[in-house]
């Protein structure tokens, strides 16, 4: 195996739910917000970099059932983040039309990390529909192996359906 692939193979795998998922997302995102204020005078550069690695390991650390919150939970994320660097004055209205403006002025960061959680996170769902169809056909193979007698009589014992009408006229035609 590639050194990369071993690599990656090492780091942990928690597996969060989705509420999980964006709690830690947004704590982590708050706390690079925080940092990035604090050393480098609120870099925008610096915190969009960094969200993009937050949102590759939410989408990997994710539980396969919620998969789909992934890219869903990291924008939050990068709103809740934005806060401490968005340096709005004049009280909570100056510091919303701070953030909104932040928010629009970094859309790239957003749509990139957004891009990166529902890429990672639609490849694991294909992953686990095709672990899935594997199980399945695993099954029904070895099933099918028992004996060819059983298996047959059991597909004699299955009646079709019923043909349904697939329209209101066909029905009415009869």
């Amino acid at each position: 195996m590639p050194p990369v692939v071993l690599a990656l193979r090492r780091l942990p795998s928690p597996r969060l739910t989705g509420l999980g998922a964006g709690l830690f997302a947004s704590a982590v995102m708050l706390a690079i917000g925080f940092l990035d204020l604090l050393l480098l005078d609120g870099s925008p550069v610096v915190y969009g970099l960094l969200f993009l690695p937050v949102s590759a390991l939410t989408a990997l650390w994710v539980r396969t059932a919620d998969l789909v919150t992934a890219p869903i939970g990291v924008p939050i994320a990068f709103a809740v983040g934005v806060l401490p660097i968005a340096g709005g004055t004049g009280g909570l209205g100056g510091q919303a039309m701070a953030v909104v403006t932040a928010l629009a002025v970094h859309a790239g960061w957003l749509y990139g990390g957004t891009l990166v959680a529902g890429i990672i996170a639609s490849v694991r769902k294909v992953r686990d529909m095709g672990r899935r169809q594997q199980r399945t056909r695993t099954a029904t193979g070895t099933a099918g192996a028992n004996g060819a007698a059983g298996a047959a009589g059991a597909a004699g014992a299955v009646k079709p359906a019923d043909p349904v009408a697939k329209s209101s006229k066909a029905a009415k035609a009869r």
